[in-house]
């Protein structure tokens, strides 16, 4: 799996014109299924992402984690993260998921998250939606669960 994740001060995914998601302080996750992706490798992803320490704390620009600031999380499904171009200009989407595995990971990875007690908003899999963020730092990270 892969996940570009984005420290926000506030988040919003839109489809159709209506808010399907929304939240305030927090990490965006654009999240990525592979073909060989699994239930633990979403089990990792949230793991790494909840505890990872990007936060400013009164001391140091990186100290705290999402628990330790109360934050929240947005989760949309992004299967173009494992688009490839190295060859020609349109990008190849081979290493992507079917779509059938890739929302059962997605829903996998939303409710462990969930279980971990964050509140968690999402876009729709599938859908075309407007992501809006405001990027706080700006801090982006790319994080993937295996090396490939």
């Amino acid at each position: 799996m892969k996940a570009l994740i984005q420290r926000v001060n506030r988040a919003k995914v839109t489809i159709d014109g209506e808010v399907a998601g929304e939240i305030k302080k927090g990490i965006l996750v654009l999240l990525g299924v592979g073909q060989k992706d699994d239930e633990k490798d979403a089990d990792y992803l949230v793991d790494k992402i909840t505890q990872l320490r990007i936060f400013p704390s009164e001391t140091s620009g990186f100290d705290q984690s999402l628990e330790d600031v109360k934050g929240d999380l947005l989760v949309v499904s992004q299967f173009t993260l494992y688009g490839s171009t190295k060859k020609g200009r349109r990008p190849d989407f081979t290493a992507s998921a079917r779509p059938e595995l890739a929302e059962r990971l997605y829903d996998h990875f939303i409710k462990k998250a969930c279980e971990k007690g964050f509140t968690v908003a999402t876009g729709r899999f599938g859908a075309m939606m407007d992501v809006e963020l405001v990027n706080d730092g700006p801090v982006t990270l790319m994080m993937e669960s295996k090396s490939d």
